[in-house]
């Protein structure tokens, strides 16, 4: 790999005008692991009013010595905004998160070992760079094809060994910052490392600071996890440093929690194992499987020695919503996050289910969410133990999904509107009008053949006989009539 152009240039401009530079950080680890980096940082000893005399175009607006820099392409179009940041060192950390004093410093030793783990504690720049090292720096300085690496922590080892280690004294790292107690476990995550034994008893003595971190910051270091290719490794890591209790205390309450019958492991025990056998890459789903039956501690009863968890659920569904607004999820993650615990449970016998029962699971988890509820069910199946995921159910499950795909699950879907009924009823706008559309949708949903406007005019005009009393009854009928029956054959299925 080499160092893109665009940064040699900026170096170049700042050691022209006799300043260091050197690039820094995790983009730095990345490059030694050959790996191409999300991003790139440099840091200088130039002050920030003097990088902005260097690059007129730059701009400065903060307390930490960070100028934001542009790139430009021939045409002066803006390709990506490149952090030069001053040396600098940082005192106290009373809020856990920013240092109370910020001090620009002349050399980068001071610049390096406020960093947060080795194998981000690392500078590099060109070798053929004119600017001397200091004489105690140069003893530290690696070269490596033709770059210069300064490695004050014995990063460019632990790298080799695979560790992630805390730079200096761990228990001061994590005073400085409690989440990179998180950001431990997630780099260990990403890139198949272990932690250093101190590091790691460091983070096990000090996991209850992370109680004082952000609940969104908290929350990014999860999801960055829940993304690895390790997710499971980094749950179990968060749960074995009794992080985890200050992040998903739901999930944390399943641990020894017992289960019966097709159930060999504990309710903790499955949860992670669902998430280690998902299917899914989207950290959504993953985050599903993890916690979708966080609803069982609350809901276990002892009936004729069997456990049983009814409603398990709904309940998680009620704790995961407040899982997910307590860590700032996005709406729409959050929505999409609870409607796949909420329905977990669906029933699904390829010799009993109809293409009707079919469309009403499609109205209430939605079209856009199928695939995400067969990975679901995947990952519960697998993560209880079950050698197969019920592949041929699965598969018939999909082919019915196809099947039934265009058929008529919403009111949006029928081939009459409220306009249309007001026209033909000769009646104002209503309640009833929705209410009979209600009607209407119930009884296509069973026969989508009936989905044609005279049919659907006709039944209006016979729908609008009755009351509204009637009408409300009418539409319920239908649907909970067969929402009772599938929670029925959902319980004898999986005997909870």
């Amino acid at each position: 790999m080499v160092i893109p152009r665009y940064l040699e240039e900026i170096i170049k401009t700042l050691e022209k005008n006799n300043f260091e530079a050197w690039i820094v950080g995790g983009c730095v680890r990345d490059f030694l692991m050959d790996k191409t980096p999300n991003d790139w940082d440099l840091t200088t000893n130039a002050l920030p009013e003097q990088m902005l005399k260097i690059f007129p175009e730059a701009h400065y607006e903060n307390i930490f010595g960070t100028v934001i820099l542009p790139v430009k392409n021939e045409k002066e179009e803006v390709l990506d905004a490149i952090e030069v940041t001053t040396y600098r060192s940082e005192q106290g950390y009373s809020d856990r998160r920013r240092p109370d004093e910020v001090k620009f410093e002349k050399d980068i030793d001071a610049d390096l070992a406020r960093r947060d783990f080795t194998i981000n504690a690392l500078a590099m720049r060109n070798e053929k760079s004119k600017l001397p090292l200091k004489e105690d720096l140069a003893r530290f300085v690696i070269v490596q094809e033709s770059y210069q690496i300064i490695d004050l922590f014995g990063g460019v080892k632990d790298l080799k060994k695979k560790i992630v280690r805390a730079v200096g004294e761990p228990y001061d790292r994590f005073k400085e910052d409690a989440l990179r107690m998180m950001r431990a476990i997630r780099f260990a995550a990403q890139l198949n490392f272990s932690i250093e034994p101190k590091t790691e008893r460091a983070i096990v003595k000090m996991a209850g600071s992370l109680k004082f971190i952000a609940r969104e910051r908290v929350a990014v270091e999860l999801i960055k996890i829940l993304q690895s290719d390790r997710p499971y490794d980094g749950i179990m890591a968060l749960h074995n440093t009794k992080l985890l209790q200050y992040i998903i205390p739901e999930l944390e309450q399943g641990v020894g929690i017992e289960q019966s019958r097709h159930h060999i492991y504990t309710v903790f025990e499955h949860g992670v194992l669902s998430l280690k056998t998902c299917p899914a890459k989207e950290w959504q789903v993953r985050f599903a499987a993890l916690i979708h039956d966080i609803g069982k501690p609350k809901t276990k009863k002892i009936i004729n020695g069997i456990a049983t968890f009814y409603n398990h659920e709904y309940v998680g569904a009620r704790l995961a919503d407040r899982l997910c607004r307590s860590l700032k999820f996005s709406a729409a993650d959050s929505e999409r996050i609870v409607n796949l615990v909420r329905h977990h449970m669906f029933y699904y016998n390829a010799g009993e289910v109809t293409a009707a029962s079919v469309r009403r699971l499609i109205k209430k988890v939605g079209k856009e969410n199928l695939k995400d509820l067969i990975d679901l069910r995947i990952a519960d199946r697998l993560g209880s133990g079950t050698p197969k995921a019920e592949p041929y159910k699965l598969r018939h499950l999909q082919y019915m999904f196809e099947r039934v795909q265009n058929d008529p699950v919403s009111v949006k879907m029928l081939k009459i509107n409220g306009t249309d009924l007001m026209n033909d009823l000769k009646i104002p706008p209503s309640p009833k009008i929705g209410e009979i559309l209600d009607v209407l949708l119930a009884e296509v949903i069973e026969n989508p053949e009936n989905n044609n406007p005279k049919y659907l005019s006709e039944r209006a005009i016979e729908l609008n006989k009755m009351d509204a009393a009637e009408l409300r009854k009418k539409s319920k009928e239908v649907v909970e009539e067969k929402r009772e029956e599938e929670d029925r054959q959902m319980k004898r299925e999986f005997k909870v």
